[in-house]
């Protein structure tokens, strides 16, 4: 008599050699999240201070440039000649990471900016922080590396 099919020690030999490879495999993927969340609030920080740089040169006005990591949010504000600010527009950035540094940079119509440098980490401190560069002429660059 033949039988097709398999038996429960081979299912269970089988279930146990997937359970050691998903446990190998589940910190580094962890980690390449982590580092995707970082890359990802790094580009929405440096997109945000090239248009709040944009922005002033075409308003001919200081605009301001500010985050909260509790909200998770990037705001371009501009000074209105009544001694308000109004908002220009938001970024959200995802909330499992932070953004450190000086709470404002402000971008002058003349091309200058304050001179800043902002690090971006993960909260589980298992990605690379990345640091946001802003010049006094307003160059923004990123560079890996930082402190969290």
């Amino acid at each position: 008599m033949t039988s097709s099919g398999f038996t429960l020690i081979e299912l269970m030999v089988t279930i146990a050699v997937l359970a050691i490879i998903a446990g190998i495999a589940a910190p580094s993927i962890n980690t390449q999240l982590a580092n995707q969340r970082v890359k990802s609030t790094t580009a929405t920080l440096a997109n945000a201070l090239k248009e709040a740089r944009n922005e002033s040169l075409i308003r001919r006005q200081e605009v301001e440039v500010s985050y909260d990591n509790a909200s998770n949010t990037i705001k371009l504000k501009v000074n209105t000649s009544s001694g308000s600010q109004d908002e220009i527009t938001a970024y959200h950035y995802n909330p499992k990471t932070t953004i450190d540094g000086d709470d404002d940079i402000d971008f002058k119509p003349n091309k200058t900016a304050d001179d800043e440098t902002l690090v971006i980490c993960d909260i589980g401190n298992t990605a690379d922080p990345r640091r946001v560069s802003v010049r006094k002429l307003g160059q923004i660059s990123i560079q890996l590396g930082g402190s969290c």
